[in-house]
């Protein structure tokens, strides 16, 4: 059974980190960054060609994080697959004993490093969920009975800072019917909107993690609100991050990320950290918040 759903089940709060597979074969630097944090994270997401970038694929990163007794979370975009491709895939992660399963849409190809790629497309999120709770069922999305079937815990993402937040709800209302049985939101840093969401959001009475990327430079921050929809950097936060040299901006950045779950932990059921490349300060966080 997957790991995070027992801890949840128990009522207890669930800690997850984000790991970008490698532009090319070399597997080992990744595997051992998590190795490293395997005390202190109960699971690691793996991203699926994050930002349209090609990379090494999901799937055999969270096995080869299995096969070393980490516990994987897959993520399975439908940007560069049709349907038949994507039901085959799952079916793939369960023979291999991969549980726990991101649903995504995906960014568009536009954004990555092969413009020209032809995006799929041809289901969504929730269209997504639907076909791996059918999976689960035992048929597939046509209704044809499947040869033994696989369980999954099956996640989904939500944007507690978009507007209005009223468009979020239906679509997280419309995940769950789906088959979603966990989320992890978008980066928050803002804790009032966090609180006014969760408001809202915990009447489902499904898991919630609190998502947050480090803030490396005051440039990163200006440009997710400038570019990703949904988010925040409130400007004193950004004052903040200017106010050291670049050289102690890694702790800065540590302090503002721990303060920031320390503040809104205890209204969600765990938090995922997306390092994005700065995965040893993954621990620092951790401590700074509390966790």
């Amino acid at each position: 059974m997957s790991k995070i759903r027992e801890k949840f089940e128990r009522g207890e709060f669930v800690i997850t980190s984000e790991v970008g597979p490698p532009k090319g074969t070399n597997i080992e630097p990744v595997l051992k960054e998590a190795e490293e944090l395997c005390d202190r994270v109960d699971a690691f997401n793996v991203t699926d060609q994050q930002s349209s970038v090609m990379r090494l694929g999901s799937l055999v990163t969270c096995y080869l994080l299995k096969q070393r007794g980490l516990e994987p979370i897959l993520q399975v975009t439908c940007r560069d697959r049709n349907r038949i491709a994507l039901q085959s895939d799952l079916l793939s992660a369960a023979v291999l004993g991969i549980e726990n399963v991101l649903c995504l849409t995906g960014d568009y190809t536009t954004l990555g490093d092969h413009p020209q790629a032809k995006p799929v497309f041809d289901l969504d999120s929730v269209q997504l969920l639907k076909v791996a709770r059918g999976l689960m069922e035992g048929h597939d999305m046509m209704g044809n009975e499947l040869d033994g079937k696989p369980t999954f815990f099956l996640g989904a993402v939500v944007s507690p800072g978009y507007e209005p937040i009223e468009l979020q709800l239906i679509k997280m209302e419309k995940k769950i019917e789906a088959g979603a049985q966990f989320f992890q939101t978008q980066t928050v840093y803002d804790v009032k909107v966090f609180e006014r969401f969760m408001e809202k959001a915990s009447k489902y009475g499904v898991p919630i993690m609190l998502g947050i990327v480090l803030l490396k430079s005051p440039a990163m921050a200006r440009y997710m609100n400038e570019n990703v929809a949904g988010v925040t950097v409130p400007e004193e936060l950004i004052n903040e991050l200017a106010s050291v040299s670049r050289e102690d901006r890694p702790k800065k950045s540590v302090e503002i990320a721990g303060r920031l779950i320390r503040q809104m932990k205890d209204m969600c059921q765990g938090v995922h950290i997306m390092p994005l490349g700065w995965d040893k300060y993954v621990p620092a966080v951790l401590d700074e918040a509390g966790l």
